[in-house]
């Protein structure tokens, strides 16, 4: 389906309506235009710069439009191998049943007709390209093929009857399904094989067959990028559950420092609390030792003190006791010394 101004201006390459066959140059309605099976128009869109469009884009991504274009092709492709199918089954009840070996032998010619056509269509093909001397070379293998052909023939004619040998005997292409003659000419061999409708079939398949390596080539690679990523992602949660798991690891650690360090200061101040404890109960003893013996030292100082005052005292008193004595005595001496002198001084007067 062609488009007009309007709607191109509307529509993306990724549109569903367009044709994914078409932007991958593989669509029958384009390959078998013109010829006996021709499809008539794609129901989906066909523009050229649609496809320029998708070309630039797959180059930067891949968007798998193969995989629409191979269950297009495949589905072209089943419905052709359905009708040759049906095109053998009409000639085998149409045409007189033949033994086993002399359908081999027709088989043979058939194959050599087939083979002299490709080899007909491909020299016309060089030719038409410009490379003479390439174009000859097939025409030699030509002759050659015509050669082996021409013994089949005659070995297919000596098998059975003449008035048999003269029927003329088709096959189907299995390539597009057209009717292929026994005795079909050399000329009529090449317009066949080196026909748009045949080589149009041989584009399709061989289309179908790229385009199914290709799929599996691309679903390869994204499996393993898609393995890639997984392990990748692996090796991420692994590489995060490592660093939870140091992390955690790392906070278990400074959490047993930080009970070790509390620990630590809890006995520090415990043993420093045990070393106040003692210091006090050392400074108490030692006051208490110290008042102690200020007292034992004041009480007996005290003792002395008294013990000194009452011999001082007693002391004194025996002093004072001598001192009376000796005034006593003293003034008995001075009062005898006095009789004395008085005695002298009466005697001296006398």
């Amino acid at each position: 389906m062609q488009m007009g101004d309007e709607t191109r201006q509307r529509v993306k390459f990724t549109d569903e309506r367009v044709c994914k066959s078409h932007l991958l140059n593989c669509c029958p309605h384009d390959i078998l235009s013109g010829t006996r099976m021709d499809l008539g128009e794609c129901s989906k869109i066909h523009d050229l710069a649609l496809r320029a469009d998708y070309e630039i884009a797959s180059k930067e991504r891949d968007l798998f439009f193969e995989l629409d274009a191979v269950d297009h092709l495949e589905s072209f492709i089943a419905d052709c191998d359905r009708r040759t199918e049906l095109a053998k089954k009409r000639l085998a009840e149409t045409q007189e049943e033949i033994s086993a070996e002399v359908a081999a032998k027709a088989e043979k010619v058939h194959e050599l007709n087939e083979e002299i056509g490709k080899l007909l269509a491909k020299a016309e093909q060089l030719g038409a390209e410009g490379n003479v001397d390439e174009a000859q070379k097939v025409l030699q293998e030509v002759e050659k093929v015509r050669s082996r052909k021409k013994d089949a023939e005659e070995e297919y004619r000596n098998s059975m009857p003449a008035s048999s040998f003269q029927q003329q005997k088709l096959r189907v292409c299995e390539v597009c399904s057209a009717y292929l003659g026994l005795h079909d000419n050399d000329r009529r061999l090449a317009d066949h094989f080196g026909g748009k409708l045949h080589l149009g079939f041989i584009q399709i398949r061989e289309k179908l067959d790229q385009l199914k390596k290709t799929v599996v080539d691309k679903q390869e690679k994204r499996n393993q990028e898609r393995l890639k990523r997984r392990e990748e992602r692996e090796k991420e949660e692994r590489m995060k559950k490592r660093t939870r798991s140091r992390s955690r690891e790392h906070r278990r650690s400074r959490s047993r420092d930080r009970r070790r360090r509390r620990s630590r200061s809890a006995s520090r101040e415990r043993r420093r609390s045990r070393s106040r404890s003692r210091d006090r109960e050392r400074r108490r003893r030692h006051r208490s030792r110290s008042r102690s013996r200020s007292r034992g030292h004041r009480h007996s100082h005290e003792q002395s003190s008294r013990h000194k005052s009452s011999r001082d005292r007693e002391r004194s008193s025996r002093d004072r006791s001598r001192e009376r004595e000796r005034d006593r005595r003293d003034g008995m001496n001075g009062r005898s010394d006095s009789r004395r002198t008085d005695d002298r001084d009466v005697a001296g007067d006398l």
